[in-house]
């Protein structure tokens, strides 16, 4: 069987045993199909499809394009054997158009989705192995913004979703990774939300205490300063008081090299773990207080959208 890999991360890419398949350069022939693959678990009728894709045009002019793109599409897909037996990339009527589900293919997307609900509702530092496996996965296929280059409603609307869905899962693993010790992937993880989003004031934090456990109170206060810079030339803001109070602890090196400990349970003075179980705890309090401020942000920022509607 051949196999359908599809990339809509970054720029759009349609392989079939490694090989590109010719016919889907067209950009309105690429959005249909991601598209369709977006909103793979819903039939969309012609007349929908046509309006958004050529909503400029004439009525008439419109679905005369979608039909020639569905088509193309169709046409491309099947010349790579996709469509062998009973089984069609695209179902197609007189009035609705889908992309079937019972089509055997890879797609990034789809993929990074399912990492993405495996850990809902799950707190980095309560993430097991395996979910936060799935995690380093799933933002590895982030290569780039949905379909780069498109500045449709539609596509600019799923990208947004996506990228907060690709910021929330490097969220849960900077966490996952400062709980597990694991202070340089956690590192790793903050620069990739930094570079989507440079003023992110809580990833700054995390960034700074991220360094001052791996023993590197230099590089924790230079994370200070580009907090500082990033919140001034994005948002003209000066950083929170929580961020304040965790530089003058650095300053004062009560944060440093101390890795996350444990309870003893073979036999170990408890004087020797004490220190390292109260800082433990300590950590998990400022990871849960930061937890609640960005909680309250957002609660504040909901009832005020909902306040301006009244």
């Amino acid at each position: 069987m051949n196999a359908l890999r599809i990339g809509l991360f970054g720029k759009f890419d349609v392989c079939c045993n490694g090989e590109p398949i010719e016919g889907l350069e067209g950009r309105k022939v690429q959005e249909l199909l991601a598209f369709l693959l977006l909103q793979r678990s819903r039939a969309h009728s012609r007349e929908y499809l046509a309006e958004m894709l050529w909503g400029q045009r004439a009525p008439a002019q419109s679905r005369k394009y979608l039909r020639q793109t569905l088509w193309q599409v169709h046409s491309a897909l099947a010349a790579h054997g996709q469509d062998a037996g009973n089984e069609s990339p695209l179902l197609v009527d007189d009035e609705w158009v889908s992309f079937n589900q019972r089509c055997e293919l890879w797609l990034d997307v789809a993929v990074f989705e399912a990492a993405y609900d495996h850990a809902q509702g799950i707190a980095g530092s309560d993430l097991d192995g395996e979910r936060a496996g799935g995690l380093r996965q799933a933002v590895q296929l982030y290569s780039g913004d949905l379909l780069q280059g498109c500045y449709e409603d539609w596509c600019l609307f799923e990208r947004e979703r996506l990228q907060n869905m690709y910021l929330g899962m490097l969220d849960k693993l900077v966490v996952f990774c400062e709980v597990n010790g694991e202070y340089e992937e956690g590192l790793a993880f903050g620069s990739q939300v930094l570079r989507v989003d440079r003023a992110r004031e809580r990833t700054h934090r995390q960034m700074m205490r991220l360094y001052c456990l791996a023993r590197n109170r230099t590089d924790a206060l230079r994370q200070y300063e580009r907090c500082v810079e990033a919140l001034r030339e994005e948002l003209d803001v000066m950083p929170s008081r929580r961020t304040l109070d965790l530089v003058e602890r650095i300053r004062a090196g009560s944060l440093e090299g101390v890795a996350p400990g444990v309870l003893p349970t073979n036999g170990a003075s408890p004087d020797r773990t004490l220190p390292d179980v109260l800082t433990r705890l300590q950590q998990l309090q400022m990871l849960l207080s930061d937890m609640q401020q960005e909680l309250q942000q957002n609660i504040d920022a909901v009832e005020t959208a909902l306040g301006g509607r009244r």
